[in-house]
Order: structure tokens, then sequence, then C-alpha cells
């Protein structure tokens, strides 16, 4: 792992990309809810959100296409003492990765996810992706999308993940809070993103996402799962946006006896002085 900062390194992303008020909001959040950067990895898969990590101070470990997950569980269980915070796309997380993450949210694994959700391959140049809207035209999908769009967070409460958001890049103060809730939970926590693709997305644009989404009044009991799922559904003219699910459960590293006397990295130094 090596730690970047951001000056070292400038996005190698299109203008207008949603991708940018991220970062931003990243940086604020992790800033907001004091995380001590020498403890926090930010782990990736692939694509344009999965670059995230390399611009903003951090360690940092960059994987394959799908296997954040895998990754950033073994670097949790190995050093229970670390943040772990995962940044990656759609089809990454979505597509890719989908398994992964179903059985990390069953487990409850004490990390954070971040979802770009642009509804598009953006670093493939356009194709569909699982939340492509059906009916959406690409390059690939001349004819239009024919499989219906996964829906991430009906996913995520039925699979009781402990911690379920989605937030919208274009609103940064309800991004950076959402995110800090999601970093201060102790279990898996999914915040779903609305981003726009300027480049490869002409349907679902900024104004398309600012025209639909609406934040979630206090009317919401976000421990109620039967009414977090009745609000996840909706999707089309109106967008709710907040903490739509959130839960009390043990995370899975605290459920392991060899834990129980120290994180492994500690265990294996003790038994090293030992040899």
């Amino acid at each position: 792992m090596i730690e970047l900062r951001s000056a070292d390194n400038h996005p190698a992303w299109c203008p207008g990309c949603g991708n940018f008020p991220i970062l931003a909001a990243v940086d604020e959040a992790l800033d907001a809810v004091k995380v001590d950067r020498r403890k926090l990895v930010l782990v990736s898969g692939i694509g344009q959100a999965a670059k995230l990590p390399h611009y903003t101070r951090a360690n940092v470990f960059n994987g394959l296409h799908g296997r954040a997950i895998p990754a950033a569980t073994g670097i949790k269980l190995a050093n229970t003492e670390l943040e772990v915070v995962i940044v990656s796309g759609d089809g990454d997380m979505y597509g890719e990765g989908g398994n992964h993450l179903i059985h990390a949210m069953r487990r409850n694994i004490g990390i954070t996810a971040f979802v770009h959700n642009n509804q598009v391959y953006g670093l493939t140049k356009g194709q569909a992706s699982p939340t492509s809207d059906p009916g959406f035209t690409t390059p690939v999908q001349i004819h239009g999308t024919k499989s219906a769009a996964l829906n991430p967070l009906a996913m995520a409460i039925a699979a009781n993940c402990s911690f379920v958001a989605r937030s919208f890049s274009g609103a940064k103060e309800h991004l950076v809070a959402t995110m800090s809730a999601a970093i201060e939970h102790r279990g898996f926590a999914l915040v779903d993103i609305l981003q726009p693709c300027f480049s490869f997305n002409h349907v679902n644009t900024f104004k398309w996402y600012r025209d639909r989404v609406r934040p979630i009044g206090d009317y919401h009991d976000t421990r109620n799962r039967e009414a977090a799922m009745r609000l996840a559904m909706k999707w089309g003219d109106e967008i709710p946006i907040g903490i739509i699910y959130e839960s009390e459960r043990k995370p899975y590293e605290k459920t392991q006896e060899v834990l129980a006397s120290g994180t492994l990295v500690d265990q294996y130094r003790r038994l090293e002085a030992v040899w």
C-alpha cells in the first residue's frame, strides 16, 4: 500500500464529471469524522470511479475489476483497527462485483462502500451498466437495454445490510453528511451516489437527477425495514436520497474468536517476537 496526495496527481476525468464533487466530498467527510489518514485504506476495483483513491491522501489498494470487496475484507480482518473504505463504480460493484457485495452485506463486515452510480460504463466507452434503465441506447445496445435495471438499495435491504443510503453528487452538503454517517457506522455501509456522466450518458444528466432527487424527511423511520424497502423501490419522477435503512448488527469481525486477543497483525508480531 502506498500513500498518495492530491497535489501529486491530477484527476484524469472528463470536465463536468460527477467524480470531481464526490472526490471533494470524500475528503470533507473523512475530515469531518476525524479519520486518521495513516489508518485509512481506500480500496477500489477498475473504472473511472475506481481512480478516486489515487487522487487523495490515504493508503491505497487498487485491485481487479469487481474484486474490491475481497481485498477490503482481507485488509479489515488482518487489521481491524484500520478504517477501510471502498470507492468504485456501479459496473465494478454491482456488475462484476455483485456477488461479493451481497455476501459482504450479509456478513456485515465493517467496511464502508461508496458506489459512484452514473448508470453507464464510463471507462470502456459507454456500455449499459447494471443500473441502466430499460430502453437506454448505447453503441452496443443499439436497440435499447432489454434488461431490468438493478435496484441496489432494494437488494441491500433484502440482504439485511446494516446501513443503506443514497445521495447525489450535485448535493454536496447532503453527500458529505451521508458519507460521514456511513463511515461512523459499525458494520457494512452502502452509499449509492447518483452522478452524471457527461460523455456517455446523455439521458441521466445532472439536470435529470437534480429535478428528481428529494431528501428524505424526518417522517421516515430508518429502522423500519418494510418502510425502507418501499422507499427504496421509488424511482422515476421522484428519487429519495438520504439514509434509507440502518440496523444494529454485530460487525463480522466482532464475531470471530480468533480476533478476541487482538488484530491478526498484532498477533503475528507477538509470535514473531517469540520466534
